[in-house]
């Protein structure tokens, strides 16, 4: 009946969809949640689209992909401009001179990258007197990378919480690079564009899926045979492991869960993402949805404001897979998979959970995007 089956109504089945349609082809798009979009789907409570899957920011440097979303509905000019809490301390992130005006007091670059040099040569000397040429871990990097102090306040106890583990016992190249910038400048993110959908992502899938048929509430695996004979391609966006029935066993991810408030308060915390980077607090953020779509005295307009607390655990199967985790374990695993993913010729294995990697949003449009062009 179908050219494609499409298993999931992510951005990556959403996109692959639109521009198959556009190039004639007949989809049907499935997806076993009530809802299309995956993790970008908004829910709207109290007049705020709520960010249900966490904290969703739009950025590329992409232009062709940023045109490509335009099109289809417009963004907003929200900037990501992160906040750290350590022990009621705040601190503007990514690394720039606020925050080391705010660690140190210094005034000018000069003194920054002074205090910079010092606590990394610090870091560079004890590296060597235990013998070692490179770091051996998350710990050690990260103390090449920005000194004792920001590590110790900044990075050590979020990430801990995050992973579930110590910095000592994680891999050096989870941060290979951390961003310090020798100017008074809080946006995260280098990209050249950056939003969030006006009306939420919702507008965003349901613009992608306009003309395409969708059926919620549908698992692929309840009905595997029937729903396989029903097109000439499958393109499956959901856990390559469960697509082979875990044969060789279960990738592992880490996942998140929320506690979401609606609060009596037009602006609780003044920022749309404060990261609580201490150890003994339990959640790695909250977040306060509506600064995504709101700005200035606009804020004040909704007298309610809803925020989430993010906690981050270890998954079990059953539970919403999130962060893959890439040890040598799991990349190994993953590499089983796939090489029988590679031997199929009517299936197209496609974004965050079929190709076992963290995908930004427009790295994954891209990807559906290339590969439709490939095909169409």
């Amino acid at each position: 009946m179908y050219d494609y089956l499409i298993v999931g109504s992510g951005l990556y089945g959403a996109t692959f969809a639109y521009l198959a349609q556009k190039a004639g082809k007949r989809c049907l798009v499935i997806d076993k949640r009530s809802h299309t979009g995956g993790n970008v789907h908004c829910e709207r409570v109290e007049g705020i689209d709520v960010h249900q899957y966490g904290a969703h920011i739009f950025h590329t440097s992409d232009k062709e992909v940023w045109d490509f979303v335009n099109g289809l509905v417009p963004f907003n000019r929200y900037t990501n401009a992160p906040v750290a809490n350590w022990k009621g301390e705040l601190y503007n992130l990514p690394f720039n001179m606020n925050t080391f005006n705010r660690m140190w007091g210094v005034i000018t670059p000069q003194e920054a990258e002074e205090k910079l040099r010092e606590q990394r040569e610090d870091a560079a000397r004890k590296l060597r007197e235990s013998g070692a040429d490179e770091p051996r871990n998350l710990e050690e990097q990260a103390l090449l990378l920005v000194g004792r102090d920001i590590y110790e306040r900044l990075i050590k106890g979020y990430t801990e919480k995050q992973w579930g583990r110590p910095c000592s016992e994680l891999p050096a190249f989870i941060i290979k690079r951390l961003p310090v910038r020798m100017i008074f400048d809080n946006n995260y993110f280098n990209d050249d564009y950056q939003g969030v959908p006006i009306g939420g992502y919702n507008a965003l899938i349901d613009a992608l899926l306009e003309k395409i048929e969708v059926k919620t509430g549908v698992d692929f695996f309840m009905d595997r045979d029937a729903w396989e004979a029903s097109a000439k391609t499958i393109v499956f966006t959901g856990a390559i492991d469960e697509f082979y029935d875990f044969r060789f066993g279960h990738l592992e991810y880490r996942t998140v869960r929320f506690e979401t408030e609606i609060l009596d308060a037009p602006n609780w915390q003044g920022n749309a993402v404060v990261n609580y980077t201490e150890r003994e607090i339990p959640y790695t953020r909250i977040i306060e949805h509506k600064h995504f779509a709101s700005f200035g005295q606009a804020v004040y307009d909704n007298p309610k404001t809803v925020v989430s607390k993010e906690y981050s655990t270890e998954w079990k199967p059953g539970m919403e897979p999130y962060y893959p985790i890439n040890d040598d374990r799991n990349q190994s695993l993953y590499k089983k998979y796939k090489e029988l993913a590679d031997q199929e010729e009517d299936v197209i294995f496609g974004g965050r959970l079929a190709e076992y990697r963290y995908y930004d949003m427009a790295p994954v449009i891209r990807r559906a995007m290339d590969i439709a062009n490939s095909l169409f």
